[in-house]
């Protein structure tokens, strides 16, 4: 059940056109809706920043489109992220308005737009940390907040972020997305007393052990104000950007 169902039953008993108990029953069914494969949290928008988001990855093309068509009805925005081509091309012949972002990876839909705030910065090492990259920027867009981006200014060459800084500065929070030994994070914590959320990736030569060298590097920073999320994971980035964005602007 969304929030704008939720609203209307209530209203209905405040106009006095729906019974409380007729009320009641319509919220004695459990939140959520099991499809024998998948059981979906159709209530997670009343109680979250993000409704549920479907990671694709692993699942068939045929669970997919079964999963966004449900939670369609229930949503006025779902979102999948780790999409393929082809699972974008089946799940739009059932869902017309169905977008896709590549190289996000991020498949979305939504009935009514998003309504603006906030600003974050997404900074990335590298241009193949893009995916990871880019999959943050677009979910964070796809909620309203307007993203600026500084692409491939790693540590390799430095002046390439100091000529960044003031961009950096205004907005309200940071993404920091790297691979190979994951230094940029600590730098940019370092210039910036903006909150930096460090995302490891996989990217990098053989002792970067997939992403574990740029995530223990992201841990152990000594810049203040630095989180970390998991190795590739530019979705919970954006995430905990919105959940802190959204402390600022309610």
């Amino acid at each position: 059940m969304n929030k704008h169902r939720l609203k209307m039953i209530l209203e209905q008993v405040q106009d006095g056109h729906l019974d409380v108990n007729d009320a009641c029953r319509m919220f004695e069914t459990l939140p959520f809706e099991d499809l024998g494969f998948a059981k979906l949290d159709t209530h997670r928008a009343v109680r979250d920043n993000f409704p549920e988001v479907v990671f694709c990855e692993g699942k068939t093309v045929e669970q997919i489109v079964t999963i966004f068509q449900r939670l369609y009805l229930e949503n006025d925005l779902v979102i999948g992220t780790r999409v393929e081509s082809k699972v974008y091309a089946a799940v739009r012949e059932q869902i017309p308005e169905i977008q896709y972002q590549e190289p996000a990876g991020v498949l979305y839909a939504r009935r009514t737009p998003a309504v603006p705030f906030g600003a974050a910065t997404v900074i990335s090492a590298g241009t193949a940390d893009l995916p990871v990259a880019e999959e943050a920027a677009v979910c964070l867009e796809i909620m309203g907040v307007k993203v600026g981006r500084v692409y491939d200014v790693g540590v390799a060459g430095i002046h390439r972020l100091l000529n960044e800084v003031q961009t950096i500065n205004q907005s309200q929070v940071v993404i920091v997305v790297a691979g190979m030994e994951g230094a940029l994070a600590s730098v940019v914590g370092g210039l910036t007393k903006r909150p930096v959320i460090a995302v490891p990736t996989s990217v990098g030569y053989g002792a970067s052990f997939n992403g574990l060298a740029a995530l223990l590097t992201m841990l152990n920073s000594c810049a203040g104000g630095v989180g970390v999320v998991n190795i590739d994971n530019g979705y919970g980035a954006a995430a905990l950007a919105v959940a802190i964005l959204r402390t600022f602007n309610g």
